[in-house]
This record gives C-alpha cells, structure tokens and sequence, in this order.
C-alpha cells in the first residue's frame, strides 16, 4: 500500500528480523524443541547436507549456518536436526506482516524473516520506542517468536540496530551518536559490506566503520565504483531510501490509502475517495500488466482503531468498474459509522495476465515468462542496491535434493514471482 506523501517530519523506521526464524517456528510449533541446540537443514539423513539456520543453543556450541551436518554434529553431537517445512514458515511470515500492517501501509518486505516499517506518521499508538515494543510483545505472545528491532532515522542504521541485540532486543540508532554506536565496529559488520568487500576495504586499511566514514570518496569510487560512494555515505548515517510497500519483493498485492484531512462521517466524500483509491489501484495494476481476485478495504477510524476486510472473487478482474462496487460494499457492510480518518483500498492474489487467459497461453509462454520476470527483478534489484545483490537463482528445486538454499531472500523471492 501507499499513502500520502511524507509530511516533513524527520523519519523514524523500524526493521524487524526475526530471531533464528526457522528453528524458532519449529520451536513454536513443538515446544519440547525450546532450550534445545536445534537446527534445520536441507537433507538431516545426508552428512553433506547444509545447515540453514540453527537455534541460539546451537550457534553456542559453534553450530553455524551452511556448515555440513557432519561438522555440526562434529562441534554438537546433541544436535537436533530437522528437514525445512516451508508453508510452516510462510504461514508465520504472513502473520508477522500482516501484525505490522496493522500498524501503518508503509510496510516493506525484503525477505521471509525480516522487513521495514516507516512509523513517521502514526499516531495514537504511543511513542515509536512503545510502538515497537508492543509489536514485539505481540509477536511473542501470539505466534511464540522472538525478534529484534532497529530504530533509526533511515532504512540502513535500523537495520544495524536490529543486528546490535539478539535475540528480543530493540536498539535505537541516532545520527548523532555514530561514533559512540557504530564507528568503532568491524568494517566486516557493516551491513552491504560482503567478504570480498571487506578484504578490498582492508587492504587499503579500512578496518571500521570508523575508517569507512572518514574515507576519501575518490578512492572508494576508484575502488568499489558508485557503490564506494554509497558505503561512505551509510557509514556517516546518510540513506535517503523510502519504506517502499510496491517494492519487487511484494508484487502479491497492490494497493492505496490515503489519511482524510480531518475524521468524516460524510457518505458523499467517503464514496468520493473510494472511487479516486480504486482507480490509483486499477492504474498500477494496469501498469504491471496484472490481475486479482480478492479485494480487500482498510478502515482506520478517528480513535485509530483500524479494520481490514476482504473478499476472495470467483474470477479475476482488472478493471475499476469490477473492483469499486466491490470495495463500496465492503466498506458499507463494516462501517459503524464512527468517524473515518484513513480509508485504504488493496487488489489481492495477484497475476500476470498472460498467465490467465486461454490455459493454451500459459503453456506457450510459461518459460519466457518467467525468465523475464526474474530478469526484471533482478535488473531493478542491481538498479536499488548494486550489482551483485545476489547470484542467479536456480532455475528448478527439487523438494527431494539434498541441494537446499540457504537463502531466506531467494525463497522468499520465489514466493513472490509465483
């Protein structure tokens, strides 16, 4: 979703990772697992399968992820090993996102466990320090999973901060305490700083973040190109990137919402600002060259309180025509005609057109499809965060090889290019 411009206010982002995500959720889902070294892993029958992701008892015993089964049990030979169960994660996943959405639109998703969230403008849920605790809580208290939150003014000092304190912790990062937070860390724990980075940063004695910051940017762009330029500038504070909701990671959905400019109980400008949402809506759908069947309408009322509720269709539609009726009557069945302070309007379970039309067109063109979409995605992906985000994704898993990705963003990614 998206909403209105920012209003000026100096920003306040939240990033969200969950704590050891996958051995967590199997810690959920059987509690007999919990203070156990737990560790899940493509093929647990396989000596040469690799460890994914282990639980903090584990990683004390030096349990780390993509050793061999046999080197973890080598270092713990307690260890639990357990195969991956995705749609356990994915369902997790979902409900984690869905909690923060219920806080603001102006969520970002960037993998399975972890995701931005801009509460510059939310109001009536407490200071930002509150609102992430209560999320946190939540979290735990509902789904029985810990996570760790970074507060900062910018996308990149948050997601330093969610790194500082594991596991439950919340950190908060100001520009202007830098030097007493993050400049005397590792250059190798600087987030976008990889292992081949960081052996070029060293070798001109860069060995901080410290060093980073107070680098010269001829020589970094000499050195690492335009991305040179851009660590110097994450290592002095400075990330101008907006919490995108229509980022590439979350192209399931597509929606808008807009805050009123005072609470309304008008029927006339309520009925006004669905029509204009719908055909923002309609508009980036038509963009993307996609279709939905569920349409879902967000009510926020003047005490904040917010309702979300949507409606599975029995066939795809993409035209305003279909998606306003629709969304008119989900407002008026679960309006209490209390005042309205924000009204949002979301086309759900996307898909490519191409792939909806005659089932003859999807086997005839099924390959390229898909071979475009990932060029785009990963075209855009170079474009936002630098060439080498991330290597080709495989083009077929098998479900029965013992060749598991230890990526959460490629799994996540292959979600979301469904």
């Amino acid at each position: 979703m998206s909403t209105l411009k920012p209003t000026g206010r100096r920003r306040v982002i939240f990033h969200i990772d969950m704590n050891s995500f996958y051995a967590s959720v199997e810690m959920a889902f059987n509690p007999d697992l919990k203070g156990k070294p737990v560790a899940i892993a493509g093929n647990p029958e396989e000596r040469k399968g690799i460890i994914v992701t282990s639980s903090y008892e584990a990683r004390a015993k030096g349990v780390r992820t993509t050793m061999t089964v046999w080197q973890a049990k080598k270092l713990c030979p307690e260890l639990i090993i357990l195969k991956p169960n995705f749609e356990r994660y994915r369902a997790a996943s979902s409900e984690i996102f869905r909690m923060m959405s219920e806080i603001t639109p102006l969520v970002q998703p960037v993998s399975i466990d972890e995701g931005y969230i801009d509460v510059t403008d939310v109001e009536g849920q407490g200071t930002p320090i509150e609102i992430a605790r209560n999320l946190q809580k939540r979290i735990l208290n509902e789904l029985d999973l810990p996570c760790s939150i970074g507060i900062a003014p910018n996308k990149f000092l948050a997601k330093m901060g969610s790194d500082l304190k594991k596991p439950l912790g919340i950190t908060i990062i100001r520009k202007r305490e830098l030097p007493e937070t993050l400049w005397s860390l590792p250059i190798d724990e600087m987030y976008g700083v990889g292992e081949k980075t960081a052996e070029k940063l060293k070798a001109i004695k860069i060995h901080t973040i410290k060093d980073l910051a107070e680098a010269d940017v001829y020589e970094l762009r000499q050195l690492l190109g335009i991305n040179g330029e851009r660590l110097i500038n994450r290592a002095n504070g400075i990330d101008n990137r907006e919490v995108d909701p229509d980022a590439i990671f979350d192209f399931k959905s597509i929606g808008n919402s807009q805050t009123l400019p005072y609470d309304t109980t008008n029927l006339q400008e309520i009925h006004y600002l669905l029509d204009k949402l719908s055909e923002k809506v309609i508009s980036r759908m038509k963009r993307k060259e996609v279709v939905g069947k569920s349409v879902q309408v967000m009510i926020r009322y003047h005490d904040r309180k917010t309702v979300t509720r949507s409606r599975k269709l029995d066939t795809y539609i993409d035209e305003k025509a279909d998606l306003l009726p629709i969304a008119v009557e989900l407002f008026e069945q679960h309006w209490n005609e209390q005042p309205i302070r924000l009204l949002g309007v979301t086309a759900q379970h996307l898909e490519d057109k191409r792939n909806v039309g005659e089932q003859l067109d999807l086997f005839t063109y099924e390959d390229a499809v898909k071979k475009e979409t990932l060029k785009q995605t990963v075209n855009q992906l170079a474009d936002k965060f630098g060439e080498d985000t991330f290597k080709a994704l495989p083009n077929k898993v098998d479900n029965e090889s013992n060749e598991f990705r230890t990526s959460f963003q490629k799994d996540f990614l292959d979600d979301f290019k469904k």
